[in-house]
């Protein structure tokens, strides 16, 4: 099918390597074989990201089902107000979280009095960083650590590195790199939160209504893409498809990321669900640290798994 004759369907991301799929999507061919040419966008953050989605200034958001269901309840950090409209129609992985600090911090517990870094401190993964330091013992609401608003993963690490904040948390290829580095990688948030649902691709409801078929086939190639991933013979090829798209990485990251990426238990989920255990953590978390403080028990209110 000859590019001009596909429907395009604008994809906003955070980069990273858990862009894995839609990189492959693009490369192999998949997108183009369910009839749509996927353009990828880059956010910075996540204000950025939630406010041009409020404004339909693309049609999917790659993004964690946290932000989807903050602007729902109002809870979002941009002023946009509540945001019925956005929905999760597909999930990918867990987020691959880490909590990274700079190399002076020797345990968890020694973040007390310092400065951690979110993308913003009301959504998306501030409130995983929150609840794993609680449990050892640090309390936000009691001040025990002071909270930096520094952007995406990109950000974030470079502000670690920087010097400017002593944690935060970082996935593949950014925790790798700071291991490298000389980081220290303390933990990963699902060995201490549990199962949690990260990524998601989202949509608004009446895009979503007028455009379905796009949305079928999103979600089609995407999970075939995962599929393609975790299949042992393309191996070279998947490494070569990230590093094309994240030319900064060298071949050792790359191997490292597809270790983490598409471990057994860790990796992307293989066929892209959304699991409700994990949407259930990322419930409890936002009655326990959101404002307006809100009981939320329901995941089906911010999801719509009827696109396949």
């Amino acid at each position: 099918m000859a590019r001009s004759d596909l429907s395009t369907v604008t994809v906003n991301v955070f980069p990273g390597g858990f862009n894995w799929g839609v990189y492959v999507g693009q490369d192999k061919g998949f997108f183009t074989e369910a009839g749509i040419a996927v353009e990828i966008q880059d956010t910075p953050n996540s204000v950025t990201q939630m406010t041009d989605f409020s404004l339909a200034k693309f049609d999917i958001a790659m993004t964690a089902v946290d932000n989807i269901v903050a602007y729902v309840e109002g809870q979002g950090e941009a002023p946009i107000g509540p945001q019925p409209e956005f929905v999760a129609v597909m999930g990918s992985d867990s987020s691959f979280l880490s909590l990274v600090a700079s190399p002076s911090i020797a345990r968890i517990e020694d973040l007390r009095g310092k400065t951690v870094s979110v993308d913003a401190a009301t959504t998306g993964y501030a409130f995983v960083l929150y609840e794993i330091l609680r449990r050892h013992g640090l309390d936000k609401d009691k001040g025990d650590y002071e909270i930096a608003r520094a952007g995406g993963m990109v950000q974030r690490w470079n502000a670690l590195r920087e010097g400017k904040h002593a944690a935060t948390l970082l996935s593949a290829p950014y925790n790798i790199v700071a291991k490298n580095a000389g980081f220290t990688e303390f933990v990963k948030a699902t060995d201490v939160i549990g199962p949690y649902q990260g990524n998601v691709a989202a949509v608004r409801r009446s895009w979503a209504k007028d455009n379905r078929g796009k949305v079928e086939a999103y979600i089609a190639a995407y999970r075939k893409s995962i599929a393609w991933l975790y299949e042992p013979r393309p191996r070279d090829e998947a490494i070569a498809i990230l590093r094309g798209h994240l030319p900064q990485m060298t071949e050792a990251m790359a191997e490292a990321s597809y270790s983490e990426l598409l471990d057994s238990a860790r990796g992307f989920f293989r066929t892209c669900e959304i699991i409700r255990s994990g949407f259930d953590c990322v419930l409890e978390l936002r009655s326990r640290y959101a404002l307006p403080r809100k009981l939320l028990t329901d995941p089906d209110k911010y999801c719509d798994l009827s696109f396949g």
